[in-house]
């Protein structure tokens, strides 16, 4: 897969966020004001919810399982954005990962499940980040969005819980 990268510098957190589901709630503005910029990897549920994220911060999404009509069909299945020189895929069902794209960390969603793992060696060695789910709770998971901090050191991630 060949794609063209999105560049972003920053000195601000970067604020990820995931399967809305139509559901963008206050608590998850609120953490998310500080970041710039925002990503949504998918299962946006409405186009208005990209639009307010927008107002806070350019925003980088990827289509969802769900995002089948209007504005969010639009949207690609993954994207390589690059920030402050270190590369992200970003993709909503981590089945559709695309081994081949060089990063530093793939970003997915669709599980609802929060993951914040460092996996393999050596030059090999990804960040796997799902924020979880921010919308509509499904099951018992809870509801999560993610933040990334990219710099020099390298990238960190946390998992920051909402409120039910």
């Amino acid at each position: 897969m060949s794609l063209t990268a999105d560049i972003v510098e920053t000195t601000s957190p970067v604020g990820v966020i995931s399967d809305t589901h139509g559901l963008l709630r206050d608590q998850a503005l609120a953490l998310l004001a500080d970041c710039r910029p925002l990503i949504h990897l998918g299962d946006v549920g409405d186009p208005a919810i990209l639009e307010r994220l927008a107002e806070l911060a350019p925003v980088y999404s990827v289509r969802g399982n769900i995002d089948r009509e209007g504005v969010c069909s639009t949207l690609p299945s993954h994207r390589l954005l690059v920030i402050n020189g270190r590369p992200l895929q970003l993709v909503h069902d981590v089945a559709d990962v695309d081994e081949r794209m060089a990063c530093e960390s793939v970003l997915h969603g669709h599980s609802h499940k929060p993951r914040n793992e460092w996996r393999g060696e050596g030059g090999e060695r990804r960040l796997w980040f799902n924020p979880g789910a921010a919308g509509k709770r499904r099951f018992s998971l809870p509801i999560t969005l993610g933040k990334l901090w990219i710099d020099a050191d390298g990238i960190r991630g946390a998992i920051l819980h909402l409120p039910p």
